[in-house]
């Protein structure tokens, strides 16, 4: 049996909500603290303006690497999202809103595999509530008050015209709860949640394969690989889920603007 216990005093635990709380890189309290989400959050806002700037400033007709893979991202924010949720007629205002909510989303997230970075920015609630209620939220409600006024948007949202009139009050509680206040809150823990739940699996087979190798004995030692292997799986499908979840963001906030636009509900 001794073969298949830790060593003598040894207790795993667990990684949690505490491993994302990082403490301050300067400062201290809450509020005049500087923390590494909110450099990674930085960076991120220089690599993307640096990047961009670069590849589009000598444009040519053959393009090279970097500029071929700038004008994929956009084409991409362009054609499949902005303007498949939008519509043709309007989405050409809202495509630097919906490449930098993809590309900004896409970054931070993928910061959670950068050897050194190691810390996907959108697990922090913070952010991905800025982004929807700050950002994403007033964009597709100033839309929508603009194109139809404001009596003409609360009546397209909250009583468009087919509803009963038993079922109105009902319906327009639940639509104004959706669109002012469930809308935006969901979009922000949707990515929240993926980033948290990723991060956090990663570290449960990390930390997991480095106790068993230098704590375990016997078999159990021998099974640390496994750990080890499981988070390499993990970390690439954590890749997909990190690209998938941005695009889905931006998909989103495209969709709510789409939404707002239209002249039937």
């Amino acid at each position: 049996m001794g073969a298949l216990v830790l060593a003598e005093g040894a207790e795993f635990t667990p990684p949690g909500v505490k491993d994302f709380n990082l403490p301050p890189l300067f400062g201290s309290g809450y509020w005049l603290s500087f923390t590494k989400p909110m450099l990674l959050v930085v960076i991120s806002l220089i690599i993307l303006v640096t990047y961009f700037m670069v590849s589009s400033r000598r444009l040519k007709v053959v393009p090279g690497k970097g500029q071929f893979i700038a004008e994929s991202i956009y084409n991409f924010g362009r054609n499949n999202i902005a303007r498949e949720q939008i519509g043709s007629a309007d989405f050409k205002p809202f495509i630097p809103l919906v490449l930098g909510l993809f590309s900004f989303v896409l970054v931070n997230n993928i910061f959670g595999i950068i050897p050194f970075f190691q810390f996907p920015s959108m697990a922090r609630i913070g952010f991905p509530v800025a982004l929807a209620f700050l950002v994403v939220y007033p964009v597709y409600h100033y839309v929508g008050f603009k194109r139809h006024g404001f009596k003409g948007y609360l009546k397209k949202e909250l009583a468009p015209a087919g509803i009963p009139g038993f079922v109105l009050p009902l319906y327009s509680t639940i639509e104004f709860a959706q669109k002012f206040f469930i809308a935006p809150a969901t979009l922000a823990i949707r990515v929240f949640a993926a980033m948290f739940a990723g991060h956090l699996i990663i570290m449960v087979f990390t930390l997991g394969g480095s106790f068993l190798l230098t704590d375990g004995e016997g078999i159990v030692k021998a099974a640390s690989p496994v750990a080890f292997l499981f988070a390499i799986a993990m970390t690439f499908l954590e890749a997909f889920i990190q690209v998938l979840q941005a695009y889905i963001f931006a998909l989103l906030s495209a969709g709510y603007i789409g939404a707002a636009l239209a002249s039937e509900h």
